[in-house]
């Protein structure tokens, strides 16, 4: 049996990497799933891999900083599955980088508002429509930079991505009672478009891949393995966690 039957998701950032992983996981794993990012084209081959598949999904474009859009994703669930029981809010960027006094507030506030801001927004139409269903999972896609380690010229993006964990482990205790589990991952490297970025040559790709216990990257589908532990039953008891899926980068000193 499949360990999402009868489940509704929304996945956010769904276009590429972990979210594409992930949105494809969770269909195989017998959810109904509802896609989002702002790129058309490469939801609808996301939403077309889906039903080859033998999944259910469906594509809403928009931009995750925008309170309709994120009130838009929680109503085409209900409305379109009639319900939501996870949702995996996923979507971010690397923002500006740079030596810090030279990062513009507009680039701080941008980075700011793709990753914290927008989990917030996600999360205040989310849990109510899982509270209607007697509780849920709520996963975020943190990071260890700015939490087990930092890397100069990522101030904003180490912030954004560690103030989701203090955001999640509020709405852990805030939720917990009525049902709802609230949980992040923190991915290290990974072979993605955002990934690509910053390990942008031969040389930084050995550099990185050598900053791991693994000695490797991740691929995305090794991301979306944990995404759907936690999403699942088999993290039943698991809440408030930050979860390293990072092959060691956090610890690693050799």
């Amino acid at each position: 049996m499949t360990v999402l039957a009868n489940k509704v998701a929304i996945v956010t950032g769904a276009s590429s990497g972990i979210g594409y992983a992930t949105s494809r996981l969770f269909a195989r794993e017998g959810a109904r799933v509802v896609v989002a990012a702002r790129r058309r084209a490469e939801l609808e081959r996301l939403v077309a891999d889906i039903k080859n598949d033998g999944g259910e999904g469906v594509a809403l474009v928009g931009d995750v900083r925008d309170e309709s859009f994120a009130r838009a994703l929680v109503e085409e669930a209900l409305t379109r599955y009639g319900g939501l029981d996870i949702a995996f809010n996923n979507a971010g960027t690397l923002g500006e980088m740079g030596v810090t006094p030279d990062v513009s507030l507009a680039g701080w506030t941008r980075t700011m508002e793709t990753n914290l801001t927008s989990a917030f927004l996600g999360a205040k139409y989310q849990l109510p429509a899982m509270l209607e269903r007697g509780g849920g999972s709520l996963i975020f896609t943190s990071t260890f930079v700015g939490y087990a380690a930092g890397f100069p010229g990522m101030a904003a993006y180490a912030a954004s991505k560690a103030g989701l964990i203090g955001l999640t482990r509020a709405l852990a205790v805030e939720f917990g009672a009525r049902g709802i589990r609230v949980n992040a991952i923190l991915p290290g490297g990974t072979d993605t478009p955002m990934g690509r970025a910053v390990a942008s040559t031969p040389e930084l790709v050995a550099l990185i891949q050598g900053l791991h216990a693994l000695k490797r990257i991740a691929t995305p589908d090794e991301q979306a393995r944990s995404v759907l532990y936690l999403a699942s039953d088999a993290s039943s008891f698991t809440t408030g966690t930050a979860l390293f899926v990072d092959g060691g980068i956090s610890i690693n000193r050799t």
